[in-house]
This record gives structure tokens, C-alpha cells and sequence, in this order.
């Protein structure tokens, strides 16, 4: 088997029954990030270990909105040694809410929400603590894992049951893609490039959209590029009391 071939064309298959299946959320998860941006709200992005990755992408990036802030806490990003400590701690009970009521978040925010599995106490606690505050929450994650497994937190819900709005990556359960002759195991995880994808296609229609309603878009250009520093500058100094990953 060309295991790179195969890759790609998982991906390929996958991308295309992203734009067949939710083409209509990420609409609908653009106006909700045009609509906090208008009316002068924040917004966030969360998520565990490597699902973090994508909350990650998506804050001080090129092309990207400068708006976005990652929540982040210790323990959860992959921060710490020996690594298995960050599937202990996604797992504690009543640290979500802490990590959501330290952050400057509240009544017409968004959140995005980024979780495989979608079982862990951790991460459904940040999306119902965020939606008691008032904020609204994306989530992204795995129907056909979240489906098949049950949750961890008290509530007996996964993050699917408790977000406002629902991204499926439409990936395969567990995440592995590939089945190799001679490994028990399936290999090459497809959520965090497809998530990636699937969350700055929604973040430019976003922009997008923003600029329909008659507002310069807060967008972050190449730091690498002539005029990328003052530009960015700028864009932090005017938009800076919805940036808090600056402090």
C-alpha cells in the first residue's frame, strides 16, 4: 500500500463529505463570529492536549482574526511531562469551570470547542459553564466516536449535548485512518488537519461576512512580510480591548 496516497485520499474523501454535510454549520458558525465581532463581543477557542492544537491555530496567525483567544490552563496543552498527566487532568471534575470563570468571558460571546471524543469532564464543563455566562458555543468534534462512547462527566453528556452549534469532522471513530497489513492499530489521525481547515474556512467567511456589515475586519497579516509589523501593531493597539492574550 502507498500509505501517502492513501492518506491523502482519506482526506480528499473526507473534505467532501465536510462540504456535502457541513457546509450549512460553518455558515452558521461564521455568523455567530460576525455577530459577536459587531456587536462588540469576544471570542475564544478550547480545547485538551492535542485538540488544542487547533485553538492554537487560530489566535495570532496570518490571516487570521486577531480576536481570537486561546483559553488555555496547566496541565491540558501538552505542557507538561510525562504527557499522560494531560488524560488525567482533562478528566478532573469541576476544573472547566474553574478555567471558564477566570476568563474574561460572558453574555454574547462565542467559544469554539474542540474535542474527538467529546467525553471528557473537562471539556464539557468549559461548554456548559460558557453557555451559563451567556456565551454561545461551537463545538467541534467526532460523531462517530462521540456517538459510540459515553461520557465522563457527571451529567452523563458529551459535548455535542451541550453546544449551541455542531461541527463534525466527519472523520473515523477514534481518529486513526489508515489500517496498515501487520499493525493492530489504524494510523494517521485526520482531526487536526481537517479541523484546522474546517475552522479557518469558517473563520474567512467570517471575515467575510464582517465586512458586509461595514466593519474593517481585525485581520493579522505576515510578520515576515514588508509593513507586517506595523500593521499588526495596529491591529492589537485597536482591537485590544477584546485581545487578552497579550496581558
Amino acid at each position: 500500500m502507498d500509505a501517502i496516497q492513501a492518506y491523502f485520499d482519506n482526506l480528499s474523501s473526507i473534505f467532501d463529505q465536510i462540504m456535502a454535510t457541513q457546509k450549512e454549520s460553518l455558515f452558521k458558525g461564521a455568523e455567530m463570529l460576525r455577530d459577536a465581532v459587531v456587536e462588540g463581543h469576544n471570542l475564544f477557542a478550547f480545547g485538551c492536549s492535542h485538540a488544542g492544537l487547533l485553538a492554537l491555530e487560530l489566535y495570532y496567525r496570518t490571516g487570521g482574526m486577531a480576536v481570537i483567544n486561546p483559553v488555555r490552563a496547566p496541565g491540558l496543552n501538552l505542557d507538561i511531562d510525562p504527557a499522560t498527566m494531560t488524560s488525567q487532568m482533562e478528566r478532573l471534575p469541576e476544573y472547566g469551570k474553574i478555567i471558564v470563570d477566570n476568563q474574561p468571558l460572558g453574555a454574547g460571546d462565542v467559544i469554539i470547542v474542540h474535542s474527538v471524543s467529546g467525553r471528557n469532564t473537562v471539556t464539557v464543563d468549559v461548554a456548559i459553564r460558557a453557555r451559563e455566562k451567556g456565551a454561545k458555543v461551537i463545538a467541534l468534534t467526532n460523531m462517530q466516536t462521540t456517538t459510540r462512547v459515553s461520557s465522563r462527566h457527571p451529567s452523563g453528556k458529551n459535548l455535542y449535548e451541550v453546544a449551541d452549534l455542531v461541527l463534525d469532522n466527519c472523520g473515523c471513530m477514534g481518529d486513526g485512518s489508515l489500517v496498515i497489513e501487520g499493525v493492530a492499530e489504524k494510523v494517521a489521525p485526520t482531526s487536526t488537519a481537517v479541523g484546522a481547515a474546517m475552522l479557518n474556512a469558517m473563520v474567512a467567511q467570517a471575515i467575510e461576512l464582517i465586512v458586509q456589515s461595514g466593519i474593517i475586519p481585525p485581520v493579522f497579516i505576515s510578520a515576515n512580510v514588508e509593513g507586517g509589523d506595523k500593521h499588526n501593531a495596529e491591529m492589537l493597539a485597536k482591537y485590544k480591548d477584546h485581545i487578552f492574550y497579550m496581558d
